[in-house]
């Protein structure tokens, strides 16, 4: 797993109303291995930085490097799941889906099986390889894209809110699933979400966001032993801390559009 350094990075949208920031001298390390969750209020640029890291949108200022390596464009180094379910391929199963990363490699069907089926254990999916999509829950769905994400064996794994569109009981059950899979794995993973609670199970660190144009307001390490309690008090104060940073900033976005009003 290799550590990522995000320095001084800054993004402009063009768009028909004039130039629009989408984050300003964003600059914060990642640990090898290290779990991130980035949160914030809507439009400060969390997913906007998760595509810049992930290579599909160019900073107009500053870098991101990937093990002392500047990132130019997207890679096979960096897994990617998005909330939308419709990034499975339709036509293809489970196992046809979680092997296409190795398939585009060049490696062998039978060894990208193999792969792939030792991936959906892992997800705990492996009596639903010749499933296809549509016969899988939403939350059965996801575990195929983290299967593919991670069957590649890329260094870092990009999550940009993958369970949102979960109802809660999956959700949880995700959650734990996600904790497991990186227990196991160890890769550097960097997860974009608006649920507090959500991140404060997840992250070993959270980084806060402040909106308009986007910037780092905060990093919080959290340090609960993991698994983790939700229920526990350590774990409420946590959320509290975190919910008082983020209160802070919707007051003031508040505040500041009745200043203008």
């Amino acid at each position: 797993m290799v550590p990522i350094e995000i320095r001084d990075v800054s993004l402009v949208y063009d768009t028909p109303g004039g130039k629009v920031p989408g984050v300003k001298d964003v600059s914060f390390n990642i640990g090898a291995s290290e779990f991130i969750c980035i949160v914030g209020p809507s439009g400060c640029g969390k997913s906007t930085l998760l595509n810049i890291i992930a290579g599909f949108l160019s900073p107009v200022a500053g870098e991101i490097r990937i093990g002392g390596k500047p990132v130019t464009g997207s890679g096979m180094d960096r897994g990617i799941v998005f909330q939308d379910f419709a990034q499975l391929f339709p036509w293809r199963t489970a196992l046809g889906n979680v092997a296409f990363g190795l398939e585009m490699k060049g490696v062998a069907k039978e060894e990208r099986d193999r792969i792939a089926r030792e991936q959906l254990r892992l997800v705990k999916l492996e009596k639903f390889t010749g499933s296809y999509p549509h016969h899988l829950s939403g939350g059965m769905q996801q575990r195929v894209a983290i299967a593919r994400a991670l069957a590649y064996n890329p260094s870092v794994l990009l999550m940009d809110e993958p369970f949102a569109a979960l109802d809660a009981l999956t959700r949880d059950d995700m959650q734990r699933l996600l904790a497991d899979v990186w227990r196991e794995t160890r890769k550097t993973v960097i997860y974009v979400t608006h649920n507090v609670a959500e991140a404060v199970y997840l992250a070993d660190r959270v980084v806060v966001m402040s909106p308009h144009p986007g910037t780092v307001k905060t990093e919080i390490k959290i340090n609960l032993p993991r698994p983790r309690d939700p229920l526990s008090v350590q774990f409420v104060e946590c959320q509290k801390e975190l919910l008082g940073h983020l209160g802070h900033d919707t007051a003031q976005t508040k505040a500041n559009g009745k200043a203008k009003s």
